[in-house]
């Protein structure tokens, strides 16, 4: 027996308590983790509260990180006693995840932790942090310099947004915070944007082209935001959407793709090959001031994580949530 949170879903509707949970819960998989630390993001928000289905089978422990160490292990990749992160794969989403304090897994979608990082500090990073760079990744293989111009990310205060600004400064690029919580600007002008917006400038239906103005875009919100963004693009650049707090449409016109050559990059973290994982915690190792991610961490216990889940979905939290197990 373990302690975690189970969902569970009687009558119909998505119940979630923290007690002590049988192995027969976990998933199928050759590697067991003792987990240490996850996370909260705006999926595991979804899953927790019920919001939408994003959990396939119940019962079933949430959480689509975790970090910790190799209990036990039939993959020839891991031995007990390895430190290891696990994002995404559908982790709790269609078998049980990382709000437990253990967790089975297929040895195959593990990463090794960075030597520059514990375990609390790759949970502070997350998907959220993993996904930001990724974009970046993604925007840098574009071929966007720091010279070229301002670099818009929006949803500045959520977690892709607050690691992508802290990535892109370090990096020297010029960034542009759009934010619904102005009170924050200060917050995120110390994470590096060198200028915060309302978002309210791009979130209403806007004209299929406008005045260009940014060279790239890391994008987590989606429907009108993304389209203005495109819309505004300079000649040739890039936008690297990987979420859609906003909505899932997307009221955009061709023009700006082809009368401009701006490129939209769509950035997967759930299934995202073996090879890009490792090559964006690599980055992360190198380039995420420590000092700064720390700014952005708020840690809680486990018995908080339901009620957190809540005020994620509600965007009340700033950054990053670490929840201890």
């Amino acid at each position: 027996m373990f302690k975690g949170i189970l969902l569970t879903k009687p009558e119909g509707v998505t119940t979630a308590t923290v007690q002590s949970i049988d192995d027969s819960v976990l998933g199928e998989g050759d590697v067991t983790v003792g987990v240490e630390w996850s996370t909260l993001n705006y999926k595991d928000g979804l899953a927790i509260t019920g919001k939408s289905p994003v959990v396939r089978k119940f019962p079933l422990v949430p959480g689509i990180d975790f970090a910790g160490t190799v209990y036990s292990s039939q993959n020839p990749r891991w031995k007990v006693g390895d430190k290891v992160i696990l994002n995404g794969w559908g982790v709790g989403e269609t078998c049980s995840g990382g709000l437990a304090q253990t967790a089975r897994v297929k040895g195959d979608w593990l990463v090794a932790l960075p030597a520059a990082f514990t375990t609390r500090q790759a949970m502070a990073i997350g998907t959220a942090g993993y996904t930001a760079m990724l974009c970046v990744l993604a925007l840098e293989k574009h071929g966007v310099k720091p010279g070229d111009g301002e670099v818009l990310v929006t949803g500045a205060n959520g977690g892709v947004g607050s690691v992508a600004i802290a990535l892109l400064s370090k990096l020297g690029y010029t960034v542009v915070a759009s934010t619904g919580r102005m009170a924050e600007a200060a917050h995120l002008q110390a994470l590096g944007a060198s200028t915060v917006m309302d978002r309210a400038e791009l979130s209403k239906p806007g004209k299929p082209m406008a005045k260009e103005r940014w060279a790239a875009v890391v994008d987590s919100v989606g429907s009108h935001t993304l389209a203005n963004a495109c819309a505004t693009l300079q000649y040739g650049g890039a936008v690297a959407a990987c979420g859609l707090a906003q909505g899932m449409d997307f009221p955009a016109s061709v023009a700006p793709f082809i009368l401009r050559g701006i490129t939209l990059y769509g950035i997967d973290s759930v299934m995202a090959p073996l090879a890009k994982r490792e090559e964006a915690w690599a980055r992360l190792a190198q380039d995420l001031d420590i000092a700064k991610l720390d700014a952005i961490t708020t840690e809680i216990a486990l018995e908080d994580a339901i009620g957190v889940a809540a005020d994620l979905l509600a965007g009340t939290v700033r950054g990053r949530v670490v929840v201890k197990l």
